[in-house]
């Protein structure tokens, strides 16, 4: 006679640091680009650090707990971070040429339509993540716009935008963890 052993999952929630992570780069990068601070190394190391690696993290914790949405997110932006720092300062360390307008614009892009399409799979999510993933696709395509036309009005509503999408992120962190730590919905998610 066989027994089957069942185990009950006792690992940390990642999200919440990954959420974090995601909102907080996001929101200082935003910052830069609604024009109320500059692009300094404080941003570029929230990017590499808290935005890039802890977000990798959050996604390896993910693939753990078998998220396959949480993996793909929170490691493929967490790489967003990174590549967008080394587009930053590559060509400051003589390392490889400048992106051009057109090429930005693509990348860019090619980010709004990856987020597009896990915004849809969002829809079987709650609003937060929703919120999240929505604001972050328009996100995306207002940035491309912005670079594509050199618009500074564009760059700038991007950047309140941002703020808003950053702060939607980190809402949803700190809702996650008070929720678990009170044992009830203090914070709703939707």
């Amino acid at each position: 006679m066989s027994q089957t052993l069942h185990t009950q999952d006792q690992t940390a929630n990642p999200a919440p640091l990954g959420l974090l992570g995601f909102g907080m780069t996001t929101v200082l990068l935003n910052l830069h680009n609604a024009g109320i601070t500059e692009l300094s190394s404080m941003i570029l190391a929230m990017g590499i650090f808290y935005g890039g690696i802890a977000q990798v993290i959050a996604g390896l914790l993910e693939w753990k707990k078998g998220n396959t949405f949480g993996t793909v997110a929170f490691t493929s932006y967490g790489m967003f971070w990174l590549t967008l720092v080394a587009l930053l300062i590559l060509p400051k360390l003589g390392l490889a040429e400048a992106s051009s307008i057109n090429s930005m614009t693509a990348y860019l892009t090619m980010w709004g339509i990856f987020t597009a399409f896990l915004f849809v799979g969002t829809l079987k999510l709650n609003k937060a993540t929703q919120f999240i993933f929505g604001s972050l696709t328009i996100l995306f395509a207002l940035l491309a716009l912005g670079d594509y036309t050199g618009s500074s009005v564009i760059k700038q509503i991007a950047g309140i935008e941002g703020i808003i999408c950053g702060a939607s992120a980190i809402y949803a962190a700190m809702a996650q963890i008070l929720n678990e730590m009170y044992g009830k919905e203090v914070m709703p998610l939707g």
